[in-house]
Parts: structure tokens; sequence; C-alpha cells
């Protein structure tokens, strides 16, 4: 988020949260930014020359950005914590032409442990065609039974067999700076350790999004074409300076990212063209 923005968010005042469906939002984007989508293509590691799935996700974070700093969203926006996030590609849009984004939200009743999520489903189309959906889910109540929510988001989950290691990389400490330059997301706790202590971290973590992209750019370079859809589920976080590992199942669509000897994320992506290139190289 940009400075004016996370003023706005600092300065929101929640109103009283109500759950159920809500109705959507739109958002007009006049057009896809050729050298910020040439960066993010290259800080990524995607080949190509389509856009990425992953990419969406930083037009989709204008639409959330606008709903959620809207008055009738009932949460504060700071300290929500990204816990999910499924894309779905469709049509490859004209970059110089206009897309209309519409968001719809869902607040999900209190959980045992207290905590509430919000879920903002959106929808990008150019010209009536769909170019691509996205749904992501946030926690913007922690749970009362799970600790403070800053170290892990669920509990590590055990090794999921048959996935084999395709990539690992290590992160720059000045990576979450980085990537906020790419994104336009500032939050406070991808930049500095000061900027993250300030939050409530022990030390700042890269964007989720970050390493889901990463991934999807590995997962495209082993498969050989690109993922059209994708799923991860943010288990814990990833501290700058860390190494990671990306294993995955190429036919069965499933892959996980370990960090530090836990799973940061886990999920799973289209396997319909990794099983056909697969197959065919065989």
């Amino acid at each position: 988020m940009s400075g004016a923005t996370l003023l706005r968010a600092l300065f929101k005042r929640p109103s009283r949260a109500a759950g159920g469906a809500w109705a959507s939002t739109g958002y007009r984007l006049a057009h896809i930014d050729g050298a910020q989508l040439a960066h993010y293509r290259q800080a990524l590691g995607f080949g190509g020359t389509h856009v990425p799935l992953t990419y969406y996700y930083l037009l989709a974070q204008r639409a959330h950005l606008a709903t959620m700093l809207g008055a009738s969203f009932p949460f504060r926006l700071l300290g929500a914590i990204h816990v999910d996030n499924a894309l779905g590609a469709g049509v490859q849009p004209v970059l110089e032409r206009p897309l209309e984004l519409r968001t719809g939200v869902t607040v999900g009743a209190p959980a045992a442990s207290g905590a509430v999520h919000a879920v903002l489903d959106t929808h990008a189309t150019q010209d009536g065609e769909l170019v691509f959906s996205c749904r992501s889910t946030y926690r913007m109540v922690p749970g009362g039974r799970s600790g403070d929510g800053r170290s892990s988001v669920r509990p590590p989950a055990p090794a999921a067999p048959l996935l084999a290691t395709l990539a690992t990389w290590q992160l720059a400490p000045s990576s979450g700076r980085a990537y906020a330059a790419l994104s336009g997301d500032w939050n406070p706790i991808h930049l500095w350790p000061w900027s993250a202590r300030l939050m409530g971290m022990d030390a700042p973590i890269i964007h989720g999004m970050h390493t889901l992209g990463r991934a999807c750019a590995e997962l495209e370079r082993a498969g050989g074409a690109p993922v059209a859809l994708l799923d991860g589920r943010f288990r814990a976080p990833i501290a700058l300076g860390s190494s990671v590992v990306l294993s995955a199942d190429l036919a069965g669509g499933r892959f996980m990212i370990e960090t530090a000897g836990r799973v940061a994320v886990e999920g799973g992506f289209d396997p319909a063209q990794a099983r056909q290139h697969a197959y065919s190289s065989s």
C-alpha cells in the first residue's frame, strides 16, 4: 500500500462487523502498465510472453484496497493476515485497453477460536470477456486460542509425499522493499526490522504473493506451459534473508514451499499442461 493508503488504514474507524455477503463494488483500471509487467516478469523469473497468473493479484489488490478502505467495510486493514489466495486465468488481455473489476465480500461467522475471515472475490473483464478471477481470504480478527497470530497462520503441516524438489532460492534482506516497490504494497511488516517490530513482528517477512509468484514461475518452467489455476494457502511467514525450497507433483497438481524446516505455503495448480508436457517428453 502507498503512504497515503497506509495513513487511511491507520486512521480508519471500523464499523460494527456483520457477517454475510455484501453487494459488489466496481473498479475500473484504465490499462495494464507494460513497464510494471515487464519488471514483474523479470523479478519473479517468468519466461514466455503471456501475462503471468500471479501478476493479476497486483491488479486485484487495488480493488481489494478500495473495498477494504470503504466506510462500510467493518474492519481495519492493518492487522489483516492474508491466509489463502486462488487465481484463475481467462483470456489474455490487451494491455492498452481498460479492465472492469468487480469485487464481492463475504464475512464469515466467528470461528470457535474467535477468528473472523473476510473473503474477497474479484472478477476482471475486458470487452465482456473474463480475464481473471481472484479469491483472497484475509483473517481480519485473530483467534484467541491460536496465540497472537504473528508467527503462523496455521500449525505447520507434515511434509506431503511424492513431491520432488523443483527449485530453491535465497531471499535478500532487501527483497521485501524491492517487491513493495514493484507491487505497491508497502506494509511495514515487509520492509525493515524496525518497521516490522512497530507492527508487532519479530522480523520483517516477504510478501506471500511474492512467494506464490516465484513458485508460479518455477512451476511454469518445469511444466513447460503457463499455469492457469493456482491456489496457495499461507501457513507460516518467511523471514527476509531466508532460504526457500519449492517441491511439487507436476502430474498431480500439488506444491509445497518450505523454509527453516517448516511448511510456509502449500496448494494446488492446474496440472493439465504440465501432465501433457511430462507425457510428451517420456
